[in-house]
C-alpha cells in the first residue's frame, strides 16, 4: 500500500472541506482504500516544517503533498528524490520550486492558485465598492514572510496607482487578529483586504465575526469567508486547488513523473457577494459588481 505524506503549516480545523475534495479526487482516480496518508500539521508554527518534512522523508512515503509556500519549500529542502505535489498562491518559478511552469524539471509540480497575483485585483474591486474610502487595511501573516512580501508588494503597487493609502496589519496569532481590528477602528480605516494566507483560512469564523462586530467592509480571497457571512471575495477556488492536487498525486502514484507534469495555473476565478451582509453594513452594491458576480448570497 503506497503512503502519501501530507504536510501543512496550519492545523486541521477548518480544512475538512478542502481535504474532502483532495480525497474525493484520489478516489475517483482509483485511490481511496488502497492508500494510507500520514498527516503532519505544524499548528501555525512554521519553524516545525523542516522537521515534519524530514520525518515524512524518513518514512519513505511515495509522494509528499505540501499545500502552501512554506510547506512546499520545506519539502523541497528535505528531498530531491521523493515526488512533491505543491499548492501555492504565487509564482512557483519565483519561489524556486520549479525550473519552469511547462517543464518543472525536478521532483516537484503542483498548482498555482494566484492568491498573490489577485490581491491587487481584489483591492481594486474593494475600492469600486467603497469609492469614498481613502485608506484600506491589509491583513497579512508575518509568520509566512515570503508569501506576505510578494502580496504586500503587489497590493502597495496597486494602491499607488488607484491613489489609496494602505494600513498594513500583521497578525500571526488569534490575539493579533483581534488587535488588528482594534487598530482599524482606532485609525478609522474604512475597509479591509485579508490576504489569502492559510493561517487566515483556519480563522474564518473569527475574522468574519470581527468584521461584522466592527462594521468593517472586508474583501477576502476565498468563497468560504463569504459563505460564513463575509461581505465579498475574489479569487480562485480552494476546493478546486485541493482537487487538482489530488489529481496530480494520483497520477504520480500511477507512475508519472513530476518533471513531466506542467504546473497547473488556476483558471476558475470567482467573485462572491453576500447581500445580507451588505445590507447589515448599509452598503449598496454597484450594479456592475452584481453583474460580474459568479454567486450572490441572499
Amino acid at each position: 500500500m503506497p503512503v502519501i505524506g501530507f504536510v501543512n503549516v496550519a492545523s486541521p480545523q477548518g480544512y475538512a472541506r478542502p481535504l474532502s475534495a483532495f480525497l474525493k479526487e484520489l478516489g475517483e482516480t482509483g485511490y481511496v482504500e488502497d492508500v494510507a496518508i500520514e498527516y503532519r500539521w505544524a499548528g501555525n508554527q512554521a519553524d516545525r516544517l523542516p522537521e515534519l518534512a524530514a520525518d515524512l522523508v524518513q518514512l519513505r512515503v511515495a509522494v509528499i503533498v505540501s499545500p502552501g509556500t512554506l510547506p512546499a519549500l520545506a519539502a523541497k529542502a528535505a528531498t530531491t528524490s521523493i515526488p512533491i505535489v505543491f499548492g501555492v498562491g504565487n509564482d512557483p518559478v519565483q519561489l524556486g520550486l520549479v525550473a519552469s511552469l511547462n517543464r518543472p524539471g525536478g521532483n516537484l509540480t503542483g498548482i498555482n492558485a494566484f492568491a498573490v497575483e489577485l490581491g491587487a485585483k481584489g483591492l481594486g474591486l474593494l475600492h469600486e465598492l467603497m469609492p469614498s474610502t481613502a485608506t484600506i487595511g491589509f491583513l497579512e501573516n508575518p509568520n509566512n514572510p515570503i508569501f506576505a512580501a510578494y502580496y504586500e508588494r503587489d497590493v502597495l503597487t496597486a494602491a499607488t496607482v488607484i491613489g489609496l493609502k494602505i494600513q498594513i496589519l500583521k497578525a500571526g496569532t488569534d490575539r493579533e487578529i483581534d488587535s488588528a481590528f482594534v487598530s482599524l477602528v482606532q485609525a478609522r480605516t474604512g475597509a479591509l483586504l485579508v490576504g489569502g494566507d492559510v493561517f487566515f483560512n483556519n480563522r474564518i469564523e473569527q475574522i468574519v465575526a470581527l468584521a461584522a462586530r466592527h462594521a468593517i467592509p472586508t474583501m477576502y480571497h476565498y468563497r468560504e469567508f463569504v459563505v460564513a457571512g463575509g461581505l465579498i471575495s475574489y479569487g480562485s477556488s480552494l476546493m478546486d486547488a485541493y482537487r487538482e492536487v489530488g489529481l496530480y498525486t494520483a497520477r504520480i502514484l500511477k507512475g508519472e513523473k513530476p518533471a513531466d507534469l506542467p504546473v497547473i495555473q488556476a483558471t476558475k476565478l470567482e467573485l462572491i457577494i453576500n447581500l445580507k451582509t451588505a445590507r447589515a453594513l448599509g452598503l449598496q452594491i454597484p450594479d456592475r459588481l452584481l453583474a460580474l458576480a459568479d454567486e450572490v448570497i441572499e
